[in-house]
């Protein structure tokens, strides 16, 4: 399948800005499940610094604000081919992070007594089989945490968002990589794109969760919908946690305020 896809990020100031930079995760990786058939970033208010893959091996764009600018808007726009055969496997490590690290928690996925309780469930279900109790362990969090949007936020971490009993996509896959490393496996953080037949418009990017078994390497888990992903999905970047992964990183000096707006647009 071939998806498309057009993100546009827009920052708005409360005054110039003498200086601005922003830290950009937005170009898909390249692997045996998904190829960059098209690739363009366009910056109005702005212009790229240094562009480099970073230790999980995302490709990061640096963004520099023109001083005194109010705004700046990012438009990437780009077409990837995704395998049709794929079903959640993506095989062996790679990348400049060792693999046991993936098993550590970390600020946002620092397993408390929630997540300690999803944990003790997957374990009660008493499979031997690897696959089987992780799909146990989606099934699981999907159950105790309800997918409402406004509830949580980009800081909120794994046992907040276990408590509140809600969250979003971000929360399922944190959530799901504290359990999932309490019980033995390494876990990493995915952010990317759902193709979604009905739904062109978006209001933000999807994030699932990939753990790491034996024989097998890394396998997707989307805990919000309840598969692995399939050639629907777009991998953009991985990390240990979402601050790894985030798509936008921004700092500015001289503005007490800033107001972001993101469209986005995923078809076939």
């Amino acid at each position: 399948m071939r998806i498309g896809f057009r993100h546009a990020t827009s920052y708005h100031f409360d005054r110039p800005v003498p200086y601005a930079l922003q830290r950009l995760r937005l170009k898909p990786k390249d692997s045996a499940m998904q190829k960059v058939a098209h690739w363009r970033m366009d910056i109005e208010g702005g212009v790229c610094e240094a562009e480099y893959d970073d230790a999980h091996l995302n490709h990061v764009a640096l963004i520099r604000v023109t001083e005194g600018a109010e705004s700046i808007r990012v438009v990437c726009t780009g077409e990837v081919e995704t395998d049709p055969d794929f079903h959640g496997i993506i095989g062996p490590h790679r990348g400049h992070i060792p693999l046991w690290l993936f098993r550590q928690p970390t600020a946002l996925t620092r397993p408390g007594p929630e997540i300690a309780a999803i944990t003790a469930r997957a374990k009660s279900q008493g499979h031997g089989d690897a696959i089987a109790l992780l799909h146990d362990l989606s099934a699981i969090v999907a159950s105790a945490v309800v997918y409402a949007t406004g509830v949580t936020d980009a800081a909120t971490s794994a046992e907040e968002a276990a408590r509140a009993g809600r969250g979003v996509c971000q929360d399922h896959a944190q959530i799901f990589m504290a359990a999932a490393r309490a019980l033995g496996f390494p876990a990493r953080y995915v952010g990317g794109y759902l193709f979604v037949e009905d739904k062109v418009d978006q209001e933000a990017g999807h994030a699932w969760a990939e753990a790491h078994i034996d024989g097998l390497g890394w396998v997707g888990f989307d805990v919000s919908n309840g598969i692995s992903p399939d050639h629907r999905y777009v991998r953009v970047a991985t990390g240990r946690d979402y601050a790894d992964a985030a798509p936008i990183h921004a700092m500015s000096f001289g503005a007490s305020d800033a107001t972001m707006l993101v469209s986005l647009r995923v078809d076939q």
